[in-house]
């Protein structure tokens, strides 16, 4: 009976650290991948803003599960609904506009200092929250991550405590409840007005 309480602790004990470690793993992820972003665009002498915005999108684009989002976004509610021509149709002009505006925000960033905090596991998920800090205030944003077949991939970011997923989903809901996909699709190809 000992032996296999010792067994069982040893177990729970190595449990404990792969989660750890594969906590910290889609941190180190995000965390280096981040770095390499604030580097560049802190970089005065570096390439011109178009150079830079292609930089920051080859870095951080293969960190991000667009598509999953895409769906999420709609939720079970209206996603089973659309038509497969429907589904890629949204699914691109979603991407378009959320990766425009992500990447337009990022580049903004001049002077600012990311402080990452200890990553959590959330039902086989990663969450790492950090610290946007500039002159001025604080910024708490937590990257969501799920394990993908071949890395890490976000798929939902929380900012100020809402995330950005539900926002979405809340807009998109209000615009299917009142109108048709098409009016869905039509807002998506219309210009950005934040």
């Amino acid at each position: 009976m000992t032996k296999l309480r010792g067994i069982i602790i040893f177990a729970l004990m190595c449990q404990h650290c792969a989660v750890a470690s594969t906590a910290e793993q889609a941190k180190q992820l995000v965390e280096t991948r981040l770095n390499t972003v604030l580097s560049i665009l802190q970089d005065k002498k570096g390439p011109d803003v178009i150079n830079r915005k292609d930089m920051v999108v080859e870095i951080l684009e293969p960190l991000f599960d667009f598509s999953t989002m895409a769906k999420l976004t709609l939720g079970r509610q209206h996603w089973p609904s659309l038509s497969d021509e429907n589904k890629g149709r949204f699914t691109e002009l979603f991407i378009a506009r959320l990766a425009d505006s992500f990447f337009d925000k990022l580049m903004l960033y001049t002077d600012e200092v990311i402080q990452f905090e200890t990553p959590s596991e959330v039902e086989k998920k990663v969450h790492v929250p950090t610290i946007l800090i500039s002159k001025d205030n604080k910024i708490a944003m937590v990257y969501k991550l799920y394990r993908s077949k071949t890395d890490w991939k976000i798929y939902d970011i929380e900012i100020q405590g809402v995330s950005i997923i539900h926002t979405y989903r809340s807009q998109f809901h209000q615009i299917l409840e009142n109108g048709t996909v098409d009016d869905l699709l039509t807002k998506l190809k219309l210009p950005r007005s934040d």
